[in-house]
């Protein structure tokens, strides 16, 4: 029980602090769960990225819950969904109650708090790729891979240029580092098996997790067909925002036509307010799935935005509950750690790619922008702030240099 409480504590944590989105969320993630807390080494962390990027669902929620699965069982899985989930979602049903009038007392959508806090974003993924880099792309071959990936998906900024980088890394990695001598020299260091690390065993028993896949698409195709049948906005919105959550591939910004189909066309939600909503998420912490709490608040209170909130995260869930214990046994196998030796490499590729576009792109905007985020990058990387005072040293700043401004 205790662990438990530590995972739902270090989630929460994460769910209060993990501004930027999916890409930064990996960083926040790394630098809590890996080099902080050291619940897993960097090897494990790269593996379950790589494995949540071929899921569908949001991938950054995902590896939460792999993390907390990995910790504490299944239970430990929930906690860490409930405690880097549920900042977020109460303060997007906060938006739809009416916060949203508040917000523009305090500068609205240009405040230069807000951009400070994507500053933070900034330095954290920097922080990442360059750790991350250290141990999974630290020789030529490795480094050469990454870099190609990072081109790849700059080049083919779509969800498939992420999946053809990952699966091209796995090949050449298979092709490549072919003995376990060379695949334990290509992965960058051995694991380090401190006092915090995870144990080494599957995090749920195979008939469970055969259970959970089972489950994952039978609801998928059971949810209209019981819709179809027993009519009601409850049935018909957890049918909606599940199939959602199971059909996005990429998860973030890539849910959003589908959700926009779900609930504007259903006339659930007013176009003006879809776009208020999502526009009030970019500036949340957490997961922006939790934009289905807006939507399922305005379309049926706090019925709909619990409704919503579980439908459109329970496929994701499921699924990585279902893949761990198998994706745990195949990636001991030779073949698979050379292969997985690729994907490391891939996966700070991807990252780095995500660095630029589209945090870097959509941020930096000014040369006092990039002072400010080097500025972060340093006490992160080297002073070791946590990421709670890297939130708010980024806020003051970034609220300083408006001002500045003006």
């Amino acid at each position: 029980m205790k662990e438990i409480v530590r995972v739902f504590l270090a989630a929460t944590k994460l769910g209060l602090v993990s501004f930027g989105g999916p890409a930064a969320h990996i960083g926040y993630f790394h630098d809590e769960y890996v080099r902080r807390r050291k619940w897993l080494d960097a090897q494990s962390y790269a593996d379950l990225t790589a494995l949540c990027q071929f899921l569908p669902g949001p991938a950054s929620s995902q590896a939460g819950i792999g993390i907390g699965m990995m910790r504490a069982g299944f239970a430990g899985g929930v906690a860490a969904w409930l405690g880097f989930t549920w900042p977020s979602a109460f303060l997007m049903i906060g938006f739809a109650l009416g916060l949203n009038r508040w917000a523009e007392r305090f500068g609205g959508a240009d405040a230069g708090w807000l951009h400070g806090l994507k500053l933070v974003a900034v330095a954290v993924v920097a922080q990442a790729v360059w750790s991350m880099g250290r141990q999974m792309a630290a020789n030529r071959p490795r480094a050469a891979m990454a870099v190609g990936s990072a081109v790849l998906v700059t080049l083919w900024p779509a969800a498939a240029g992420q999946w053809a980088a990952i699966l091209a890394g796995g090949i050449i990695g298979a092709l490549a580092f072919r003995s376990a001598a060379t695949v334990g020299a290509e992965a960058g260091g051995a694991r380090t098996d401190g006092e915090g690390t995870t144990p080494e065993r599957a995090p749920l028993s195979r008939p469970l997790a055969l259970c959970c896949l089972v489950l994952s698409a039978l609801l998928l195709f059971a949810l209209p067909l019981a819709h179809s049948l027993w009519p009601g906005t409850t049935l018909a919105m957890f049918d909606a925002f599940y199939r959602s959550g199971a059909l996005v591939f990429g998860g973030g910004h890539v849910v959003l036509p589908l959700l926009e189909k779900e609930t504007v066309a259903a006339g659930w939600v007013e176009p003006g307010r879809f776009l208020a909503g999502y526009g009030a998420a970019q500036a949340l912490p957490g997961p922006l799935f939790t934009f289905a709490a807006f939507l399922g608040m305005e379309a049926g209170g706090w019925t709909g935005a619990l409704t919503a909130i579980l439908g459109i995260f329970l496929p994701g869930f499921l699924l990585i509950a279902g893949a761990l214990p198998f994706w745990d046994a195949l990636r001991r196998l030779p073949r698979m750690r050379a292969a997985l030796a690729g994907v490391h490499a891939a996966v700070v590729g991807v990252l780095l790619a995500a660095l630029y576009h589209p945090i870097w792109t959509s941020t930096i905007r000014a040369p006092e922008d990039f002072a400010l985020a080097a500025a972060l990058f340093g006490a992160s990387a080297y002073l070791r702030c946590p990421p709670w005072l890297l939130v708010l040293l980024g806020a003051i700043a970034g609220e300083g240099l408006a001002l500045a401004a003006r």
